[in-house]
């Protein structure tokens, strides 16, 4: 009762795909958006009881698992949803993360983007829609809450922060010379060559320059992300459906448009070239890698899950789910250039060249308004501002917002109705701004 219907079968299903895109749902009539306390999933009482009344099931195969407001219950409950993989976190004990929790932060006060009105910490967590929010100051935990379908011992779609671990994958493969960033993919992947990605060198897919016919425009409904979200899996495929059956079989018809190397254009579809060329070179999948280099070294809490195509080939480009702490903890190792646990996970040359960032002239061809000066490295979004803040970014307002200046980690999972990042950033960075200031001018 609180999204408008979408006008197509096609459309609902494209818009289950993880990506940035700008789709949002309202009330009929143009209505107000309703809050985070109106569509709270837990007082809408979806997937209750034995069975669930029949207008509150949520399912995977009609596409409702993706619609709001359901989906702000499904985005902590895929693995109930959708096929997918475990990240093991070892055996060894979680590692700890000190708590020195801070009920004065909940009143930090800053303006919005475009407003003129202050508003609360506390405020932008309705605002933002958010599940859960976990902030570390100098590795501590100071402020930790969770809303709606998520606990603290649940787990929540990362979307395409997802991008962001593989990329750090990508750039340790490459400064152990297992990867060149100057080669071609072909090179890695002879199955690629007649393809867009053929002749596109790893490091434009690190940085996602390359030059590919592909589009993200789900309102167009001959884009390319509808082939590549229906042959991983991501959704529904429709009766009769003849395309691609897996990531890699989408790969391949993937054709080229424009130079490679001239412009920044996010596409997800790059990052899945990535995960290729990572399986390709170390022989094991995604998964196995970062529970190998990253979740068995943090020392997680929790086991990890990634969405798999029906080849058992995870989405690299948004298929991760993690429990928020684990979230943090990646955050907090990059903070301290890639050593945490006793030990240094990352090297840390690899951090330093994400926090040095990309082109700015190529990032800015893309115009992201919310994000000026900003670019684009390794998968990790570098606002270059003066805190040499960076983040991992994904559709809905999931993010790891790393501030080295002001000692802070920020992991925050969301359910935002709209699912391009500009919706939810203009009440999101300034927030995140106000709070490093805070820490910095009254640490406690």
């Amino acid at each position: 009762m609180f999204s408008r219907p979408l006008r197509n079968a096609a459309f609902v299903l494209s818009a289950t795909v993880c990506l940035t895109a700008q789709v949002w749902a309202q009330a009929p009539g143009g209505a107000p958006m309703p809050t985070a306390e109106q569509t709270d999933p837990v007082k809408l009482g979806w997937m209750v009881g034995s069975p669930p009344a029949p207008d509150k099931v949520i399912r995977w195969a009609d596409g409702s698992f993706y619609t709001f407001p359901k989906f702000r219950w499904s985005f902590s409950h895929g693995r109930e949803l959708m096929s997918t993989s475990n990240v093991s976190r070892g055996l060894g004990s979680p590692s700890p993360l000190p708590r020195a929790e801070r009920a004065d932060l909940d009143r930090v006060t800053f303006v919005p983007l475009g407003k003129t009105e202050p508003m609360t910490w506390a405020q932008s967590l309705s605002a933002n829609f958010t599940d859960g929010v976990v902030v570390l100051h100098k590795g501590r935990i100071v402020y930790e809450r969770y809303f709606g379908a998520l606990s603290a011992n649940g787990q929540h779609a990362g979307q395409s922060v997802t991008k962001s671990f593989f990329g750090t994958i990508g750039a340790m493969l490459v400064a152990e010379g297992k990867l060149d960033a100057n080669a071609k993919v072909a090179q890695y992947i002879p199955e690629l060559k007649d393809s867009g990605f053929g002749n596109a060198t790893v490091r434009q897919v690190l940085d996602m320059t390359t030059g590919i016919k592909y589009s993200e425009n789900y309102a167009d409904p001959k884009a390319e992300i509808w082939d590549h979200v229906r042959a991983g899996n991501v959704l529904p495929r429709p009766p009769g459906y003849q395309g691609p059956k897996s990531f890699y079989e989408f790969l391949k018809t993937v054709q080229p448009e424009g130079e490679h190397g001239q412009a920044f254009a996010y596409k997800t579809v790059n990052s899945d070239v990535l995960g290729w060329l990572i399986r390709r070179v170390t022989g094991k999948s995604v998964g196995e890698n970062l529970s190998d280099r990253i979740w068995s070294k943090l020392g997680m809490e929790q086991d990890a899950y990634i969405a798999i195509d029906t080849e058992g080939t995870e989405f690299a480009g948004g298929g991760l789910n993690t429990g928020l702490r684990d979230l943090a903890r990646f955050g907090e190792m990059m903070r301290q250039e890639g050593r945490f646990n006793g030990q240094q996970i990352i090297p840390k040359a690899v951090v330093e060249d994400i926090r040095g960032g990309g082109d700015k002239t190529h990032f800015a061809k893309a115009n992201y308004p919310t994000l000026p000066g900003a670019s684009y490295r390794n998968m990790w979004w570098v606002l270059n501002n003066a805190n040499g803040a960076f983040a991992a970014r994904g559709i809905h307002g999931q993010t790891i917002y790393v501030d080295p200046k002001a000692e802070m980690v920020i992991a925050r999972y969301a359910s935002f109705p709209m699912a391009a990042n500009a919706f939810n950033d203009p009440t999101s960075l300034p927030a995140f701004q106000a709070l490093a200031d805070k820490l910095m001018s009254d640490p406690k």
